[in-house]
């Protein structure tokens, strides 16, 4: 196994690896590195070559829009410099999530402030920073924007059906398309600058028409703004984007609806600007977490086996990561993350098998069932597509520290990553160093 280390901090590791290493391969190396206080502590894998091959999609499927990655989900340092460096701009929704993007050397220009209910400070932060781009869906938002940044270019939210989704955001966002017009009214009246609109079909979407059918009722709105004295620009699409290849409807089946819908009511002679504000389709798959199995208690089951494949006693294996940590998606994102070892023997007998996270709070369970095989103290589980709404929420409950992340990139798609930061074509060799030094350049702002 061949790839060069590089630590940069002890939470932070960038590794330009072999094209053939896989991520178990990585995984036990990294096992026994000095990157974790303690060598058992969990951490995340990232790979950072899935996230270019997730940019690499987007653009080819949807050419004509602009990611706007949408920060909250995965606020990595690394992860936003890697987004920021391949030409994505951001979405942000608070003040502190805006100042790491700029911090990051990202002009304002490149972010909306995607939050349609605001505090005044963060308004004034916006306004003071330049960042003009941002949502709003009600009557006081619009008075506060004209106290504290009446040059802002907004954008309006509107709800659309968000039926299939797994977190259904029209809850909370979004005025209603039937009084979209009166509250257009309200801005025109205090002169405030309305560029376009935005819509969410929801966190999790698994049905792709939906993306069609909020198109056309943006178009609606569009019209009503006419009719009114705007002349909009900006259509924002928003999020919602499958992440991973186990959910219900793929990315290109959203692309192949969004392209349909733009084909329909915004095609390129009339000039809009499209953008997107993807989060968990760049990173979901990107990120495995690496737990240590600390405890374990013997469950004894029926006097019947269900087979004898699987038998009828089990176990409940406590690892160091749960959901309070990490694995805060169960609660917070409907996820149901799959447990399987790091280590296991060919064809070797699985058994019934609750896992639980390690704080003193019964429902710090990740897994109410799962079949694995007989484990030991110290041994590894792993769960893949881990990189959204995982380590952005986790807390230190109990006292427990949040899992580190180590960073690889094979090395043929680590070009890539210099050839959308530099227009000059380089030898090889040179393209991994550059990699290696935007990395490290993203690692250091962790310390």
């Amino acid at each position: 196994m061949k790839f060069t280390n590089h630590t940069v901090h002890k939470d932070s590791i960038v590794d330009i690896c072999d094209d053939g290493i896989n991520i178990k391969d990585y995984i036990q190396v990294k096992i026994n590195s000095g990157v974790r206080e303690d060598k058992d502590d969990p951490f995340f894998v990232c790979d950072l070559g899935d996230i270019v091959k997730k940019w690499k999609k987007f653009r080819q499927w949807l050419p004509q829009v602009e990611p706007f990655y949408a920060i909250k989900c995965n606020p990595d340092a690394v992860v936003a410099s890697l987004l920021a460096k391949l030409g994505a701009n951001f979405d942000c929704a608070s003040k502190n999530e805006i100042k790491q993007v700029l911090d990051l050397g990202v002009s304002p220009d490149r972010i909306i402030f995607a939050n349609p209910c605001k505090q005044s400070s963060f308004i004034k932060y916006a306004a003071a920073n330049n960042v003009k781009m941002m949502t709003f869906d009600n009557e006081p938002e619009l008075y506060k924007i004209k106290n504290h940044f009446p040059n802002a270019e907004l954008v309006i939210r509107i709800q659309v059906d968000d039926s299939k989704s797994l977190c259904k955001l029209g809850l909370k966002f979004g005025v209603a398309p039937a009084q979209a017009k009166d509250l257009l009214k309200v801005a025109k009246n205090l002169d405030l600058n309305v560029i376009g609109v935005s819509f969410h079909v929801g966190s999790g979407c698994y049905s792709a028409s939906l993306f069609y059918d909020a198109v056309e009722l943006a178009h609606t709105v569009f019209v009503q703004a006419n009719e009114i004295g705007y002349k909009f620009t900006l259509l924002d699409v928003g999020g919602g984007f499958p992440g991973t290849d186990i959910d219900d409807i793929t990315f290109e089946d959203t692309a192949k609806e969004l392209t349909r819908g733009f084909d329909a009511f915004f095609p390129p002679s009339k000039g809009i600007r499209i953008i997107a504000e993807p989060g968990r389709f760049f990173v979901a798959s990107a990120l495995t977490s690496v737990c240590n199995v600390t405890s374990i208690r013997k469950v004894a089951g029926s006097s019947t086996a269900k087979s004898d494949k699987h038998p009828s006693d089990g176990f409940m294996y406590y690892l160091n990561d749960g959901v309070y940590g990490s694995f805060n998606c169960i609660l917070f994102d409907h996820q149901h993350p799959e447990p399987y070892p790091l280590y296991v023997e060919t064809n070797a007998q699985t058994y019934p098998c609750s896992v639980w996270g390690p704080t003193c709070d019964s429902m710090d369970c990740i897994s109410k069932m799962s079949y694995l095989p007989k484990m030991n103290i110290g041994d590894w589980i792993c769960f893949d597509n881990m990189g959204a709404y995982t380590c952005a929420a986790a807390s230190k409950f109990n006292g427990y520290n949040l899992a580190s992340i180590v960073y690889m990139c094979r090395d043929h798609l680590s070009h890539d990553v210099v050839s959308n930061s530099n227009a000059a074509v380089q030898p090889v060799k040179k393209m991994s160093q550059k990699l290696e030094n935007i990395m490290i350049g993203a690692a250091a702002n962790k310390m």
